[in-house]
């Protein structure tokens, strides 16, 4: 993948104003450089923001994808961390819990595409198993759907694993056009 532009960022202002009184926010970056974590910051105060790590690792420079673990205080404010298996590596160089946990985000999603996906908690990981679909289909925004289900499901007082199986449901319907 190339990057041949990079938006302006979303100062604080900007970003409160556009969420208005919502009390669950999903922010789904391209790059790091989207959402400042004094932005982020701005947005989880009174509200639970989930971030999605794929434009926390991806660095905001032209040309070739970069990415690294160069995300300073961005997870200082966010309740919930949605990360696949490549950026849990890269950020913390494991996909363990343990390590994942270090990141000090009280819950973390850890997406793993037809395996499901692991919901880590400050006091434990569950799996939570994919839902099958037909291999074939096409597996991209995928963990949007994860994301922003998981979401829905929490606001309605879902517990974290309960709220997982429920986004892994929607994800097949999605997939397969239900």
């Amino acid at each position: 993948m190339v990057q041949d532009a990079v938006a302006d960022p979303w100062t604080p202002d900007e970003a409160v104003a556009a969420v208005g009184d919502a009390a669950w926010v999903h922010v789904g970056a391209l790059v790091r450089s989207d959402f400042a974590p004094e932005t982020l910051a701005a947005l989880a105060s009174g509200r639970s923001v989930l971030v999605d790590a794929q434009g926390l690792v991806r660095t905001p420079v032209l040309g070739p994808l970069r990415m690294d673990a160069e995300i300073g205080a961005a997870l200082d404010g966010p309740a919930i961390l949605k990360l696949n298996d490549e950026e849990a590596e890269i950020l913390t160089g494991s996909t363990e819990p343990a390590r994942l946990r270090e990141l000090g985000v009280p819950e973390v999603l850890l997406t793993l595409g037809s395996r499901g996906a692991v919901v880590v908690t400050r006091k434990r990981a569950e799996a939570v198993p994919a839902v099958q679909v037909d291999e074939s289909l096409d597996p991209t925004g995928a963990g949007d759907v994860f994301a922003a289900a998981y979401l829905v499901a929490r606001a309605r007082s879902a517990e974290p694993v309960e709220a997982a199986r429920s986004a892994a449901g929607a994800v097949a319907a999605v997939l397969e056009g239900r």
